[in-house]
């Protein structure tokens, strides 16, 4: 269980995680000490599972966004393995996602453009023999994007 000084921490990580130990300290009110022991347990015990630099995807060329809706062949558990085995090799698939309805995955996929897409469906995603249906929708525009989590 997290008290209020482990919630105060993971909202200082989440907004800066680059943020040295005293600075943290500074934060929550805390000596270094006691703040560098929360922060190893906070990642011993997989509460914090990394840290990131986060990165403008258009300047790497990356201007589309699509989320695909995949429906496997068969309800199987060896579809689902190839399935999920092939698009975690994929660098352009950031999330995949089981989801309940009418479909079997959602996937969060980012491409330089509609053409590109196009081929990575083609080659990449189409050439799975257990993937039955693949519907494609392009974000126009993106509001926003959260990565911080409510605490």
């Amino acid at each position: 269980m997290l008290d209020n000084k482990d919630q105060q921490l993971l909202v200082a990580l989440q907004s800066q995680a680059r943020m040295s130990v005293s600075e943290l300290a500074n934060t929550i009110n805390l000596s270094d000490t006691p703040t560098l022991r929360r922060i190893k347990k906070l990642e011993q015990e997989q509460v914090i599972i990394g840290y990131h630099a986060a990165i403008n995807p258009k300047s790497l060329n990356l201007n589309v966004l699509v989320y695909a809706f995949v429906r496997l062949c068969q309800n199987s558990v060896s579809a689902a393995q190839q399935f999920e085995q092939h698009v975690e090799k994929l660098p352009h698939v950031l999330e995949c996602s089981v989801i309940s309805g009418s479909h079997d995955y959602l996937l969060k996929i980012i491409s330089q453009d509609l053409e590109s897409y196009e081929q990575f469906v083609k080659h990449q995603l189409g050439s799975l023999s257990c993937i039955a249906n693949i519907e494609s929708t392009v974000v126009l525009k993106q509001s926003f994007s959260k990565k911080q989590l409510p605490l």
